[in-house]
């Protein structure tokens, strides 16, 4: 059986993160579940602050660089997603939307995804129900019906009741993620790639962009003529 393709989007601005170290055990978790039920799981982990120029340029000029269009890919052929913003003004950070905004509109339809915040204080914690579900909703994936918010308190010592209760959280929503992404009948996401006659994604691939709309900067941009399109998978 194949193995469940986890892929990890982190949005946290510092270094050290609280949003990466959310990410990660939330994706250590749902590997453990993934275990329990006799599945294997490959986790590719995406860090949204090493990328924050590129996707900035891709949103300017529609031309994604070799790296966002890895990340891009890995979060397209993904059997199911870990989402992680810090929250930012009562919402998810700028950065993190736009990375979804990149995004082709069908790239997470029926996608299990796990949305998760961390934020200075619990009040805003409120931000994942206002926020981030209905944009994964508007996305058209299965997002589990646990969220996961982390403030500063529950980030403490091991023995202390708080940060038992975010052990908890945790281990819900992974078991639930683990749950929709190991589902039996469920079919891997159409694989698409970079369509290098128009220089640009949305029939080729998973970022927004119309492979169909043959401009002629785009064409001259990059020498190429339109049947020289590669893609892995279908054209729509």
């Amino acid at each position: 059986m194949n193995p469940v393709r986890l892929a990890v989007v982190s949005s946290g601005l510092s270094v050290p993160s609280s949003t990466r170290l959310l990410a990660d055990r939330l994706a250590e978790a749902a590997g453990r579940r993934l275990a329990q039920a006799g599945r294997g799981v490959e986790v590719e982990t995406v860090e949204l602050r090493e990328l924050a120029v590129d996707i900035a340029g891709n949103l300017v000029t529609g031309f994604p660089a070799p790296t966002l269009r890895r990340a891009v890919e890995a979060v397209t052929r993904a059997d199911a997603l870990i989402a992680v913003t810090p929250v930012f003004s009562a919402s998810y950070s700028g950065l993190f939307k736009s990375f979804f905004d990149v995004l082709d509109r069908d790239a997470l339809v029926g996608k299990p995804v796990l949305a998760a915040a961390t934020g200075g204080t619990a009040r805003h914690s409120l931000a994942l129900e206002y926020a981030l579900r209905p944009l994964f909703a508007h996305l058209r994936a299965a997002v589990t019906p646990t969220a996961v918010f982390a403030a500063p308190e529950d980030w403490g010592s091991a023995g202390d009741s708080r940060t038992a209760a975010l052990a908890g959280r945790i281990g819900r929503a992974a078991a639930e993620l683990a749950a929709l992404a190991a589902a039996p009948g469920r079919s891997r996401p159409r694989t698409r790639r970079w369509c290098r006659s128009t220089g640009n994604w949305r029939r080729c691939g998973p970022v927004r962009g119309e492979c169909s709309r043959r401009s002629v900067h785009a064409v001259r941009a990059h020498g190429v003529r339109a049947r020289d399109c590669h893609s892995r998978g279908d054209m729509s």
